[in-house]
């Protein structure tokens, strides 16, 4: 059994995939041909914004739109303590602070108050500038954004949306991918879009913010190839990752989004009974990247882990470590404590998740779940 099972949907895919591939070679337009045009112009459809930024990896992205907000040492950039690394370090990588929030306890994600309160704390200090937050559609979720856009204008701060985990997500009729004043997701394999390779993408409705991120992300360009305006970056989406992603892409809109949440929904009725299953909030749509259950503690947590283990069923932690105790942030200031998070470290487990699973797997894995839990 695969945890997100990758061969399977490039066996349902084969015939447009390999085509695909193969229309790439056979032009020879392996970098910024045409079929990235294409697939930025389908994403913008997709997520109704209006301009898509395609490059390296979901990393970059957000390291991208933080050099178009001019993010610098002195700022504080709120981030959610329970996330990848990914989220902070960028921060970092800018010379800014991170100031991480904890999560609430349902939806995993930001805490809009526990964001408000960090950001008061920071203001109260009088060392840094709060400057962005960033929230994170954690599994697939959509964050708070009703709440946390009304605390972003309240105190002049931009909401850059982290959808690495998000595409497909959705609150009422808005996709996620369009909730930050710019936002971006990551097309890393495990992702609910995912290339064969690295790659990432930012939306953002500015001309201004576009035309700039284009051109930093070949090397600063200007008019044309050979004229620098300024210090950029080399990162591109390959032309063949964006002619993978185009039938990808339409399967997933056509059937393999549908396809998630009847087995998020297949796990949710046979262990809400017996385990902490995934809160998704009226109005909210998941795209499932993952479906992360909650157990009591850590020992329970890891000895289920070890017991499907031994019955072939592969098991994920995200996230392990807290971001506020990875060693790399281990002289940034804590400016809030962050007890969901240190919880939810020590209790979640994700478990086998994509669109071609079968129910009988469910069923399985369930099976041994409850196996485990009652005995």
């Amino acid at each position: 059994m695969q945890f997100r099972d990758l061969k399977k949907q490039y066996e349902a895919l084969q015939p447009s995939i390999d085509a695909a591939i193969r229309n790439v070679i056979q032009n020879t337009a392996f970098i910024s041909g045409p079929e990235v045009l294409e697939f930025e112009k389908q994403l913008t459809e997709y997520t109704g914004t209006k301009h898509c930024i395609t490059c390296g990896n979901g990393t970059d992205a957000l390291s991208m739109v933080l050099m178009a907000w001019d993010v610098k040492a002195g700022d504080a950039v709120f981030v959610p303590d329970f996330t990848f690394f990914a989220t902070g370090e960028v921060a970092s990588f800018e010379g800014a602070t991170p100031v991480f929030v904890d999560v609430d306890k349902d939806t995993f994600n930001m805490d809009p108050h526990k964001l408000e309160e960090a950001i008061k704390t920071v203001l109260e200090e009088g060392v840094l500038s709060p400057k962005v937050i960033i929230p994170v559609d954690l599994f697939g979720l959509p964050a708070s954004y009703p709440e946390i856009r009304e605390i972003a204008d309240k105190y002049g701060l931009k909401i850059l949306e982290d959808g690495a985990q998000g595409f497909g997500g959705r609150i009422s009729t808005k996709e996620a991918c369009s909730f930050g004043d710019a936002s971006t997701t990551s097309f890393f394999p495990a992702k609910p879009l995912g290339c064969y390779g690295d790659g990432g993408a930012i939306f953002t409705d500015s001309d201004e913010e576009a035309a700039y991120l284009e051109s930093i992300r070949v090397h600063g360009k200007g008019s044309y190839k050979y004229e620098n305006i300024r210090i950029g970056w080399n990162s591109r989406l390959d032309t063949i990752q964006a002619a993978i992603m185009l039938p990808k892409l339409r399967a997933f809109r056509e059937y393999e989004l549908d396809r998630v949440n009847d087995a998020a929904k297949k796990y949710t009725e046979l262990l809400k009974d017996v385990v902490k299953t995934p809160f998704i909030p009226e109005g909210y749509l998941s795209s499932w990247a993952q479906y992360t259950i909650k157990l009591k503690d850590r020992e329970q947590r890891d000895g289920l882990q070890e017991f499907l283990k031994f019955h072939g069923i592969p098991t994920m932690i995200y996230y392990p470590i807290p971001m506020h105790k990875q060693k790399a942030f281990e002289g940034n200031t804590l400016y809030q404590e962050c007890p969901v998070t240190e919880k939810l470290c020590e209790t979640v487990l994700s478990l086998p998740m994509h669109p071609y699973i079968e129910e009988s797997e469910i069923l399985m894995i369930s099976g041994y779940i409850k196996e485990f839990l009652m005995k």
